[in-house]
């Protein structure tokens, strides 16, 4: 029984052997050739030439300015509510107005005096008086006029009306108070067009002035979607700190009324070349030469998902988003491997990696 299990074991050995050399192989498949490696492999292709910048910026209205009495007196009506909109003409603010009343009541009857001088020395004639008298008499009737003229000025102005569609951003003197001409008493915003300033770097400021096409939309926290903006003025000196222009934009459709100067903008660019853009690679594509000249590995493509890679050095340089950017030595629609191109060498063979089968 002991010679019969171990003649049994020893045929079992025998048949055993052939198959246990071929699994022996180091990476070798059942036809004795070495499996191939995988690479993922994608082709190369140009962005689409757009370029987006993003700036952030703020609401202003078209002028803000300090209104003030030209004449100085108590203010004695201020019916202005801070952050009340105000039509155009609609009354700001109005001085005691008997003193500027009785000036112009008493311009008028200078005025009539003199005329009535002026009058009477032309009716006696050159035979009773000179012609000098005459000539001082029609000098003192025109002081007379420019007098009424100045009281009547100095009447209106002593009423403040809004200039134009305004936003009450201030009350700077309260009703009652005795103001000297000139001080201001009220701040409004011009509400007629609303703008959005933003700060824009040296470089850039050049190439918007040279490009067109660029364009320009803003939006706003909790806002509904974008606004398209034009751009209106930029102020031709850069900013004492970081070298950049203020751009001032304008609503090129009417903005909602919730929105107010003094909100946050966020302000994309956007810049269409019409060409082709460039072509970007991911690090993991890259390999180096022993002399740091970086370089990716070409897929020469043969039967079904099997090629060649081949190393081709390229000129990259990095971008703010981390990707590189590819600079010369690649064309758009070269298949390239995309990952793990430093486990690779020159001329090896390889399959297109298509995924985990399931």
């Amino acid at each position: 029984m002991t010679k019969t299990l171990l003649a049994a074991l020893a045929f079992c050995a025998v048949l055993a052997a052939p198959l246990s050399a071929q699994e022996s192989g180091d990476g070798q498949d059942e036809t004795g050739q070495a499996p191939l490696r995988p690479a993922k492999i994608e082709t190369v292709q140009p962005g689409d030439g757009t370029l987006r910048r993003q700036f952030f910026g703020r609401v202003s209205a078209q002028e803000t300015v300090n209104l003030a009495f030209q004449v100085g007196g108590q203010i004695v009506e201020l019916p202005v509510v801070e952050g009340r909109f105000l039509d155009e003409g609609e009354l700001v603010g109005k001085l005691d107005l008997e003193s500027f009343e009785l000036a112009v009541e008493r311009a008028e009857v200078e005025l009539a005096d003199a005329r009535g001088d002026r009058e009477r020395l032309e009716n006696l004639g050159r035979e009773t008086v000179t012609e000098v008298n005459i000539e001082d008499a029609r000098t003192a009737e025109q002081l007379a006029e420019i007098q009424l003229q100045e009281a009547r000025d100095q009447l209106e102005d002593a009423t403040l009306h809004a200039p134009f569609d305004a936003l009450v951003v201030r009350r700077l003197e309260a009703k009652f108070s005795t103001v000297s001409a000139g001080t201001p008493v009220v701040r409004l915003h011009d509400m007629s067009e609303l703008q959005v300033d933003i700060e824009v770097p040296e470089v850039l400021f050049q190439r918007v002035q040279d490009e067109p096409n660029v364009q320009f939309s803003a939006t706003f926290p909790g806002g509904p979607g974008a606004y398209p903006l034009e751009i209106r003025e930029f102020e031709a000196e850069t900013a004492d700190v970081g070298q950049t222009y203020t751009l001032t934009l304008a609503f090129t459709e009417e903005p909602e009324d919730w929105l107010l100067p003094g909100a946050s903008a966020r302000v994309e660019a956007v810049v269409d070349s019409g060409m082709d853009g460039p072509i970007f690679v991911p690090e993991t594509a890259l390999i180096f030469t022993p002399d740091r000249d970086p370089a990716v590995m070409v897929f020469e493509p043969a039967e079904g998902d099997t090629g060649t890679v081949r190393r081709k050095t390229v000129e990259v340089e990095a971008t703010h988003d981390g990707r590189f950017r590819v600079v010369s030595g690649l064309q758009a629609g070269t298949p390239i491997v995309v990952a793990g191109a430093s486990q690779l060498r020159d001329g090896q063979t390889v399959r297109r990696y298509a995924g985990v089968e399931g």
